[in-house]
């Protein structure tokens, strides 16, 4: 027991530790750890996940880690996973907080946060093309994509837009 809890949150401290961009950028990251390093879900568990997660609030890596976590051990499975996915990234947060505070108007400084947004802009876009295509040739991902980007168009809350096209598809 003690080693599923010790890869748990070694596999997630990884996870927090090079996933950059938050959101659907961590996705590759988390695949890469519970489907192909640890085969603790199938790719098609990821992807019902995936779906769920739209569901429900809160950080994408945090629901897989908690879903993954209890899986394997239970509610220490839960807590070994989300503490090592969230360590990290609070150790770089408090350091960038007081780097901010104390470099925020150096134009380096600025440039390069610019080049990381931009950077995390190409890596969610590679993200989201790959599970495009992966849906695309379903009819039902035609209707449910249209509708989504239909109801986006009228800047809908996302908790709105999740929740109508939850309920369309109970009659597609």
């Amino acid at each position: 027991m003690l080693n599923v809890l010790w890869d748990l949150f070694f596999s997630f401290f990884k996870v927090g530790m090079i996933s950059f961009g938050g959101a659907y950028s961590l996705i590759p990251d988390i695949e890469r750890e519970v489907v192909k390093n640890n085969n603790w879900l199938s790719p098609d568990e990821l992807m019902n996940i995936l779906s769920i997660t739209g569901f429900v609030p809160g950080a994408i890596s945090i629901k897989f880690a908690t879903y993954t976590g209890y899986k394997m051990a239970g509610i220490l499975g839960v807590l070994a996973a989300n503490s090592g996915n969230l360590w990290f990234p609070a150790v770089v947060m408090v350091s960038m907080f007081y780097a901010i505070n104390l470099f925020g108007n150096n134009r380096y400084f600025i440039k390069a946060f610019n080049g990381i947004k931009y950077t995390i802009i190409s890596m969610v876009f590679v993200v989201m093309a790959q599970y495009f295509f992966k849906g695309a040739f379903e009819y039902k991902f035609f209707i449910f994509f249209g509708v989504g980007v239909i109801l986006a168009l009228f800047n809908l809350h996302p908790a709105y837009i999740v929740i109508l096209v939850g309920l369309l598809s109970l009659f597609i």
